[in-house]
This record gives structure tokens, C-alpha cells and sequence, in this order.
């Protein structure tokens, strides 16, 4: 069992003691600290009237519990919550927009299995809150610095159920996004929607987009994980079966909380997570150029893409707020990371798996190919993704300092844990921002000697531990 405290959030496991697992009392805690820094902020700015904070929740079993205890600590504070209920991290980013909120919470452990809940913080823009204001936010909850409000300044709470109905429209008024050709294609497609709220956010969009035939698996909304909801290969056998079964057109599957997408061809095949980006991006650098940008994780198939259309890519850290922050500085039209999270800045500043259903089909409808025909117009790369648990008290910049030192040979760069270049391959090993482990990501042109890569490395690990 665990609890993570980062500039990020606040996760963990439901249950047992505080401090060391998400409990009632870590929630009260972390969510005044956000609370009080909203507040302060405000203040700074001399504004007055009564804040506002957007919460959401995907469909853990959890979430009530968590989202209960989260709107009931803001209401403590003075500050009136929006009650989105079963929604989407996507549409609670955009729904502050919508609404004016000053601020959101979005309750959702992401990829996690389904005894992990977290608290994910937004500013007034819909993005997530930045590193200074993380810090600054942990280190309030630490000193327990709150002062709750009167009983005649009590905040309020009100729900609001339209806010993807609103997400959707915006979707459909991207001007990159063919609904016509979309309905043409007449695409059979089955969604994995594991147990979350994609089961009825995904299908809303297809119906909207023109998609006739939509078969759903793993659709009932009650947090009961058919398999490991993070959508990589090996968790997505249920959905690959089902596609060719019904002789379906692809698949979709999405994670918990539709911040993540990838595909599954006709045969039964992987896309592949990391080409989600790619494709999409191949489309929309068709129609602007522009530049890209992905993690120091992610293939470099789409570094091959941009600049086959003119443009320039780049690198960021690992983390939807460093991406972001990337794509802003050197003005992206498109960005993401290799997990199959997709960030169009003109609908707005966060990974959105719905956005990508609707370009990615977009352009599979114009290409006149079938999806495995479309995945082969793509480079082959292979990255072998791995990871090794820490125990308590290891010292990982020790650790990362003896593979430094026996690759002294190599470019290095340590913007982000560390990346060792080998000619054309790579291998990236960096901390985990939601989970207490070491990632060992690494890529070539042939998969056996991307899994050799990282193998190689984890050996480096261990030793060095």
C-alpha cells in the first residue's frame, strides 16, 4: 500500500492508516491545501467574489467516497464546487473553461488498478497546476496551515451534467475533424472501455461523429477493472478477440479516464500506443504545418513525421504540465506522450482521448486504407517499456550516477532522470511520478534488441542498487 505526494497530486491506496495510504484524513488535508493556495491566490489579485472549483471523477469504486470528502472540504473553505459527477479528466479540464471556475479537482488514479484513487489539480486555465504552485501547495498541507470558513461563508454545491455533451460540440466544430467522412467510412468499431467512463463517453462521441455500428466490452460503469486498466498490449487481449470475432473494423480502448487512447487493427493487431500520436499527428501536420512535441520517452517516429512535413520537434521532460509547457514555448500545433496521450492546443491544453478518436478516425476515413494499412505507412520502431520497484530508502540519483559514469562514452542527457543514446537507439530511466518504481524505457529498430537494451540496463540497476 502507498501514498505519493508530488508537485502533481496527491495518490494512493484506499484504506488503512494516514499517511501512508489515501485516507479520509489525507484527503480533508491535501484538498485544503489546494483550497487555501485557490483562495490566496485570488487574493493576490484583489478579486472578491466567491471561487469556484469544477470536480470530476472516473468510475473507481472510490470515487463517491473521494469525491464526497473533497467537495464537503472546499465548502468548508468558502468556496462553491460544480459536481460533474462520472466524467472524464479531459472534459473537467475543459469544463472550467466553460464555466468560469477558478480551479478543478479531478479524482482518478489514471492507469492504476482499482484500489488506487488520486487528486489531480487544475489552475483557473483547465491545465494542471505548475510545479512552484505543487510545492507551494504540499508544503501547506504539511503545516496544516487552513483557516475554514464561517457558517454563513460556507461554500455551496451544485451539479452539472451537460459538461461533455458541451466537450463533444467542441470536438465536432474542430475544423480538422470530418464528421461526413467519418459517417461515410461506415466504421464498425468495439470499444474496451474498462469499467470507467469511457463506456458512455466514447460511445456519445462515436454516435455524434456519424459511427453506426459500436459494440462496447467492459461497459458497466462500477470501477471493477476487468483487467488492468492501463491499455497496453498484454491487458488488451479481451478487445483484440472481440474485433476479430465481430469483424470489426478496429478497436479503441481508453484508460479509466480518457486521457489515453490506442487502437486495434482488423487482424487483431496493435496500432501500437505509441503510434496514437503519430497518426494523428501525420493528419494534422497535413493540413498545418507546425511543430511537435512529445516526452523524451516516446518514439522518435514522430520526429520523422514532423519533419517529413517541414516541421521542427522537440523534446520535453516526462509530464502532461512539462509537454505543455513545451508546446507553448515553441508554439506547437500538435503535441503529447507515447502513451497514447494526444494534446491539440486549439481545442485546448491536456491530453484528450476523445479529441483523438475523432482526428485519428478522421484521417483513417480519408486515407481510403484499412487501419492495419494505415499502421504500415509508419516506421518501425520498437520500444521495450519495463520497470523495477524501489524499496524504501534507496538513493536513486546514486544509482543513476554509477550508469552515468560506465556510459561516459554516450550522449547523455539528464534533463529528465537519464537518456543514454546508442548510435540510432536509445534508453531513457527515470523515477515514476505515480508509482514507487524505476521506468527503463528503450528503443531501436528491432524489437529483440530494444528489450536487449533495456535488459541491459535494469542488469546496470540492480547492481548499482
Amino acid at each position: 500500500m502507498a501514498l505519493i505526494k508530488s508537485i502533481s497530486g496527491i495518490r494512493g491506496t484506499i484504506g488503512g492508516s494516514p499517511n501512508t495510504n489515501l485516507t479520509p484524513l489525507d484527503i480533508v488535508k491535501f484538498t485544503a491545501a489546494y483550497g487555501t493556495w485557490l483562495l490566496q491566490e485570488t487574493e493576490k489579485k484583489s478579486i472578491n467574489f466567491k471561487k469556484k472549483v469544477v470536480v470530476g471523477r472516473d468510475g473507481r469504486i472510490s470515487g463517491l467516497m473521494v469525491k464526497s470528502i473533497v467537495a464537503a472540504t472546499l465548502t468548508a473553505l468558502g468556496i462553491d464546487v460544480i459536481d460533474l459527477d462520472l466524467s472524464t479528466t479531459p472534459t473537467v479540464e475543459m469544463a472550467g473553461g466553460f464555466l468560469g471556475a477558478d480551479g478543478g479537482i479531478i479524482l482518478t488514479a489514471s492507469h492504476n488498478p482499482q484500489e488506487w484513487n488520486a487528486l489531480k489539480l487544475l489552475n483557473g486555465k483547465g491545465e494542471f497546476i505548475s510545479s512552484e504552485e505543487g510545492k507551494f501547495i504540499l508544503e501547506l498541507a504539511e503545516k496544516e496551515a487552513f483557516d475554514f470558513a464561517t457558517v454563513e461563508k460556507l461554500g455551496s454545491i451544485t451539479i452539472n451534467n451537460n459538461m461533455l455533451t458541451e466537450h463533444i460540440s467542441r470536438i465536432l466544430e474542430n475544423k480538422l475533424v470530418d464528421k461526413n467522412a467519418i459517417a461515410a467510412a461506415n466504421f464498425s468499431i468495439v470499444v474496451d472501455a474498462v469499467n470507467s467512463t469511457g463506456a458512455f463517453a466514447v460511445p456519445q462521441l462515436l454516435k455524434e461523429l456519424g459511427v453506426q455500428q459500436v459494440m462496447v466490452i467492459n461497459g458497466e460503469v462500477n470501477g471493477h477493472f476487468a483487467h488492468n486498466p492501463e491499455p497496453l498490449p498484454e491487458h488488451l487481449t479481451g478487445l483484440s478477440q472481440e474485433v476479430c470475432l465481430k469483424k470489426a473494423s478496429l478497436g479503441i480502448a481508453v484508460d479509466p479516464d480518457v486521457d489515453r487512447l490506442c487502437f486495434v487493427c482488423e487482424d487483431g493487431s496493435m496500432f501500437g500506443e505509441e503510434y496514437t500520436l503519430v497518426a494523428v499527428a501525420d493528419y494534422v501536420l497535413g493540413s498545418q504545418q507546425g511543430n511537435t512535441v512529445s516526452n523524451m520517452s516516446s518514439t522518435r517516429a514522430l520526429k520523422d513525421i514532423t519533419l517529413k512535413h517541414g516541421g521542427e520537434y522537440f523534446s520535453s521532460a516526462v509530464g502532461e504540465v512539462n509537454v505543455v509547457n513545451k508546446m507553448k514555448a515553441v508554439k506547437a500545433v500538435i503535441g503529447g506522450e507515447g502513451n497514447g496521450g494526444i494534446i491539440i492546443p486549439d481545442l485546448h491544453y491536456g491530453r484528450d482521448a476523445l479529441i483523438g478518436i475523432a482526428l485519428f478516425l478522421t484521417h483513417l476515413a480519408k486515407s481510403k486504407k484499412s487501419i492495419k494499412q494505415l499502421r504500415n505507412t509508419y516506421p518501425d520502431y520498437f520500444i521495450s517499456k519495463n520497470k523495477m520497484v524501489l524499496n524504501n530508502g534507496v538513493d536513486v540519483k546514486k544509482i543513476f550516477e554509477k550508469i552515468e559514469m560506465k556510459y561516459k562514452t554516450h550522449p547523455v542527457n539528464k534533463e529528465d532522470g537519464l537518456k543514454i543514446e546508442f548510435d540510432e537507439d536509445w534508453v531513457h530511466l527515470r523515477t515514476s511520478n505515480t508509482e514507487p518504481i524505476i521506468r527503463i524505457y528503450a528503443e531501436s529498430n528491432f524489437e529483440k534488441t530494444a528489450d536487449n537494451i533495456a535488459m541491459r540496463l535494469m542488469k546496470d540497476i540492480q547492481e548499482a542498487m
